[in-house]
């Protein structure tokens, strides 16, 4: 397996980094590759904003289906939200959008739900020292100057693991981002060319230059994790194809083990 993976990371002009865990096995990586390279998150970014707020929900014990205002400067084309034209959505109905569609209006509400400042300060505060929103979604002009959410593939790999694990949040909302991440309906990438109806609790992140997806497969008997994130590309379709290519080589191995 190892051989196939390098062989195949070494044919493409990008750069890549890799995590793959077995979930029988905590602390420990079956194969990576720059797992502390810091990258641009893009829509990553929204998995630890999820952990985030069912923390802060646990903590102040306030519901998930209070309502939650969405402010005009929220809102961001290609957005659910936007084209429903709604002024206002549970914080359930946000979560569920922000992951599964990778919706943004839903995110920048999120955002300013408990706020960058001490979004970035949970982060730190659960060990991701590298894992920063500094921008809100499609806000171009802060890139522009620099500003950019960041993270890497160590971390990224710990927040699934911890979701699967339940070691960050209690039982219940651990088995509640585990299924918002499972309802994730954009499957161009780690399940490309997997055919078995295979649960996969997972997100993706684009931009222009950039493809992610990282993910739980609750495969047979052999639950892993895998992390495939791709920077510097030059072809979306040909990054989510090459991810999805990485992704059956552990697909197969794990089928193959179990």
């Amino acid at each position: 397996m190892e051989k196939n993976l390098q062989d195949l990371i070494e044919q493409v002009p990008y750069k890549v980094k890799l995590v793959v865990k077995d979930c029988a096995e905590p602390n420990q990586f079956l194969f990576t590759k720059d797992i502390d390279d810091v990258f641009s998150s893009a829509s990553l970014i929204k998995v630890p904003i999820l952990v985030a707020v069912l923390e802060f929900l646990e903590n102040k014990n306030e519901s998930i289906h209070q309502i939650v205002k969405i402010a005009e400067e929220n809102r961001v084309d290609f957005s659910v939200l936007s084209e429903l034209e709604v002024s206002e959505a549970s914080l359930y109905e946000l979560l569920v959008w922000m992951i599964i569609t990778s919706d943004n209006t839903a995110t920048n509400v999120l955002i300013d739900f408990w706020g960058m400042e001490n979004l970035n300060h949970y982060f730190k505060k659960i060990g991701l020292k590298n894992t920063t929103i500094q921008r809100k979604m499609m806000d171009f002009e802060q890139l522009e100057k620099g500003f950019d959410n960041l993270t890497t593939a160590r971390e990224m790999a710990f927040l699934f693991e911890a979701i699967y694990r339940q070691d960050l949040l209690s039982k219940k909302s651990s088995e509640l981002a585990s299924d918002i991440l499972s309802r994730q309906r954009i499957q161009d990438s780690l399940k490309r060319y997997i055919a078995d109806d295979v649960k996969v609790a997972h997100k993706t992140g684009s931009l222009e230059t950039v493809e992610h997806d990282i993910g739980i497969f609750f495969s047979k008997k052999r639950p892993y994790i895998i992390g495939v994130f791709v920077t510097d590309h030059t072809n979306t379709e040909e990054a989510k194809s090459f991810i999805g290519k990485l992704s059956k080589i552990i697909y197969d191995h794990f089928s193959k083990e179990a």
